[in-house]
């Protein structure tokens, strides 16, 4: 199985032994050995995927990169983070997925209000079964825990991924004050509950409600 590690905190260095990963279109920065490149369609998932991501407008160019040696990648010197999955799904947006086991199938999933907050779309992509993961962030990562006693409340433009069986509600603090310029500065969060973890960048990015 190919073996992600860290190359300082913006470059992912993968080492394969003739196994396969799939990689960001034209995140490659250097390889040593052997390696060969090939795009693939619907981010990896073939025509079926090609379609659906189409329609949801979740897109997301992969390529697969096997070999045998140490190929590098990053993408605009953005902060990279480790994601080790084990039959567990990651949710993530395509934009922040960098690279992932070549053995872990990619979907989407619909994400409702919290997408719309984002500014992102309604759906996001999904990564499922045993194996590692790359995801970006503007800064380096916090990896936050919800636990049925602990909800999380996070910022729609700092949230970038989460793992675990946690229910999602769209919170809004929008009411007659805010049309008089008397908001809160914070008027919509994502609130988690449940059982998983949750990754906030430290940066956020412009949202719908990031002015409200």
């Amino acid at each position: 199985m190919a073996q992600f590690r860290l190359q300082g905190s913006k470059v992912l260095a993968v080492d394969l032994s003739g196994d396969a990963v799939k990689a960001k279109n034209g995140a490659m920065v250097a390889y040593e050995g052997e390696m060969s490149f090939k795009k693939m369609t619907g981010g990896g998932d073939g025509l079926r995927g090609m379609v659906t991501r189409r329609l949801t407008g979740e897109q997301m160019e992969v390529m697969e990169v096997k070999g045998r040696g140490t190929c590098y990648f990053a993408d605009r010197a953005t902060e990279i983070n480790l994601v080790t999955l084990r039959g567990e799904t990651l949710y993530v947006e395509s934009s922040n997925l960098l690279c992932t086991d070549a053995a872990l199938r990619t979907g989407t999933s619909f994400t409702g209000l919290r997408g719309a907050s984002q500014g992102t779309g309604l759906f996001t992509t999904t990564v499922e079964g045993s194996g590692q993961a790359a995801i970006m962030s503007d800064g380096q990562a916090v990896v936050l825990r919800v636990t049925p006693s602990t909800p999380l409340q996070v910022d729609p433009g700092a949230y970038i991924a989460h793992t675990g069986k946690l229910k999602q509600h769209f919170q809004s603090g929008v009411n007659f004050r805010t049309f008089i310029g008397e908001g809160s500065g914070e008027a919509f969060q994502i609130r988690f509950e449940g059982e998983g973890l949750v990754y906030v960048q430290p940066s956020e990015r412009n949202t719908i409600g990031g002015d409200v």
